[in-house]
């Protein structure tokens, strides 16, 4: 009886919440994750071009990193009340604001990668008759992909809690519900949708992780050759005599 009344009292913890909310916390987070996942795939459609760019002519690599930079600074409201002409209030406005925060980390971890294909490579790849784009897409992002998958991950991760402010025109997934929740006091919606913010932001991360070992299995090798070397070598250093 006490959980029934859980509504009533206003717990935070309540039962009879998910219970009685459950396809309303669902519609919430399935909107959150398509959010989220276009604002990612978007931005990262982006980032390449410009990314390349700015590897290519040397002279555009300031202004690039330089406007992805301000871009990030501006705060939310601010960026969503700049392109509200544009896009009125539509899942759109928070999606294209979204891109334009994810640019900062995507550019710079992907032109980080780039440039870290060591020059060997691209010069075996061309001894072997590879074109510019044949070396692009089968030598130098291969390469490049801790690096650009590492930047997914952090941008992923912040989108997620990004889409939160999309609530202030009704497009914030979870978001949505945690400012109605915050203006009628409603404990019980608050915690839970914060929750499942949270467990969306980890899950993510743990997937995006996972993928990343899977698509670049050296890193793993390299990473155990290299601890058994320091093992190696912190052995024979302990071994030395006095």
């Amino acid at each position: 009886m006490a959980e029934q009344n859980c509504l009533v009292t206003n717990d935070w913890i309540c039962g009879e919440y998910l219970r009685s909310r459950s396809q309303e916390l669902t519609d919430a987070t399935l909107q959150h994750i398509g959010i989220t996942l276009a604002s990612v795939a978007i931005g990262l459609a982006v980032s390449l071009p410009l990314a390349l760019l700015a590897r290519r002519w040397r002279f555009l690599s300031g202004p690039i990193l330089g406007v992805t930079t301000v871009l990030y600074s501006v705060p939310s409201l601010a960026m969503f009340s700049l392109l509200l002409p544009f896009f009125g209030l539509s899942v759109s406005l928070v999606v294209t604001g979204l891109v334009l925060y994810s640019l900062t980390v995507l550019v710079r971890n992907i032109l980080a990668g780039l440039q870290a294909v060591p020059e060997e490579a691209r010069d075996a790849a061309r001894g072997m008759g590879y074109g510019p784009l044949r070396l692009l897409w089968e030598v130098e992002l291969p390469l490049a992909l801790p690096a650009l998958l590492a930047g997914v991950r952090i941008t992923t991760v912040s989108t997620v809690a990004l889409t939160t402010v999309g609530a202030i025109v009704d497009y914030g997934g979870l978001g949505t519900l945690i400012l109605d929740g915050l203006d009628t006091t409603f404990k019980a919606q608050v915690l839970t949708a914060s929750v499942l913010c949270v467990l969306l932001a980890v899950v993510a991360d743990l997937l995006l992780l996972g993928l990343q070992r899977w698509l670049t299995p050296w890193t793993r090798v390299h990473r155990i050759r290299t601890s058994r070397a320091a093992r190696k070598a912190a052995v024979a250093k302990v071994a030395e005599p006095a």
